[in-house]
């Protein structure tokens, strides 16, 4: 007999799985009140489930400050958020994405990655004030590739994908779903930081995962001065 897991008990409660849904389909950081106000419920019970989430590392919380005041809390899925062993929506987003890309045997990968980078860019809503590296961590980790930032001081980010949400798919067709996943990739960085260059994109074995996305540009130097 199978014993649940601590995370599969706290997604157990109603609320709590429909907060950590909420945020899976933003794809980026959210407020309390703004959940509040999608699930229609009081900020004050929904803090009391975010904080129940964030302590099964289900949810990581950052507090941004917005003028005078006191900062607000901001959620997002946490980078090795991974509910009963799966992702958080990659994989099961992946089949309708590549049913949009490839359309008959003559699709090349510079149309799959074009098609990725439109997919991209409707992956991202409104920032919300949001500082655009946070938003790019967390629409990676919305995605279940659990990111890990590496900050070069000399002007480099480098997020290593300790996760591949797409690995089953990955050994069918590595070719088309790693260049599906750079253009995402780019889309993403479209939409949150246009100045931000993508400097590399390193895929490696999907079962041990460790794949690279390096980034140069308004993006690292973000991620620097918060290392400071």
């Amino acid at each position: 007999m199978d014993i649940p897991s601590q995370r599969d008990e706290v997604l157990a409660q109603p609320t709590r799985a429909r907060l950590f849904a909420a945020l899976s389909r933003l794809r980026r950081p959210a407020s309390t009140e703004e959940l509040a106000t999608l699930l229609e419920l009081h900020p004050n019970g929904v803090r009391l489930h975010l904080e129940r989430l964030r302590d099964a590392g289900l949810l990581a919380r950052a507090r941004v400050r917005h003028g005078r005041g006191r900062p607000r809390d901001m959620w997002s899925i946490a980078a090795g958020a991974m509910p009963g062993g799966d992702p958080p929506s990659a994989y099961a987003d992946l089949g309708r994405w590549l049913a949009r890309t490839i359309r008959g045997r003559t699709t090349t990968l510079r149309a799959v990655e074009a098609s990725g980078r439109e997919i991209g860019r409707d992956l991202v809503p409104a920032g919300d004030g949001v500082a655009g590296e946070e938003r790019m961590h967390a629409a990676l980790a919305s995605m279940g590739f659990q990111p890990a930032r590496e900050v070069d001081p000399a002007g480099g980010l480098t997020y290593r994908l300790c996760n591949c949400p797409y690995r089953d798919a990955v050994r069918e067709n590595r070719d088309v779903v790693c260049t599906l996943h750079r253009g995402i990739t780019r889309g993403l960085l479209d939409e949150i930081s246009p100045a931000t260059d993508l400097a590399g994109f390193v895929s490696l074995d999907p079962y041990t995962a460790g794949c690279r996305i390096e980034l140069r540009g308004e993006l690292a130097d973000e991620a620097i001065a918060a290392k400071r």
